[in-house]
């Protein structure tokens, strides 16, 4: 597939596994102080990987990061219901999402950067003192860089709903920046 027109790139992001994907301006991303502090005092293990706070951009770092770019894919998985799968889900959408930056990255897309959904897990905790062992896949969650998915999302015309329980039905979302 020819990356080097945005038109191809949510084609090819499905192709990579997203449900679904669409090209949005970097200044309708919404972030706020209060999502990076939720995402550190609301998680059963703050500090425990190098992509989550307090390891994370700070709010107003991530603002310059955004509005230092033009274009964005917003990708998104689901809707699914069942906890028990979520993992394999948000994994199999940041693994789109950092093969979608990959790949642009190689047709001349430099700057091409990825903010994925939830903490990597690929290790259980984060060797934190030793080298990472997949530098190539761990990127940040956007809500660990201060970006409020929700309002992201529903601005993108997107479907996002607060889960409530374990049988409600969600969907997980991750942002590729480019040029």
């Amino acid at each position: 597939m020819d990356l080097t027109h945005h038109e191809a790139w949510p084609a090819y992001a499905i192709e990579l596994g997203a449900d679904d994907a669409a090209i949005i301006p970097p200044a309708t991303v919404v972030t706020a102080d209060w999502v990076r502090l939720k995402c550190l005092y609301g998680c059963d293990g703050p500090g425990e990987y190098r992509c989550c706070p307090p390891n994370t951009p700070p709010v107003d770092t991530t603002r310059r990061l955004l509005d230092s770019y033009r274009r964005a894919v917003l990708l998104g998985v689901g809707p699914f219901t069942g906890y028990d799968e979520s993992d394999e889900r948000s994994r199999r959408l940041n693994d789109a999402a950092t093969d979608l930056e990959r790949d642009l990255f190689l047709t001349g897309f430099h700057k091409a950067w990825t903010m994925g959904a939830g903490p990597c897990d690929r290790c259980e905790p984060c060797p934190l003192d030793e080298p990472c062992k997949f530098p190539e896949r761990a990127r940040p969650s956007m809500e660990g860089c201060g970006v409020d998915v929700f309002t992201t999302v529903r601005n993108a015309g997107r479907r996002i709903e607060v889960v409530k329980d374990r049988d409600d039905e969600y969907r997980f979302f991750a942002l590729v920046l480019v040029d």
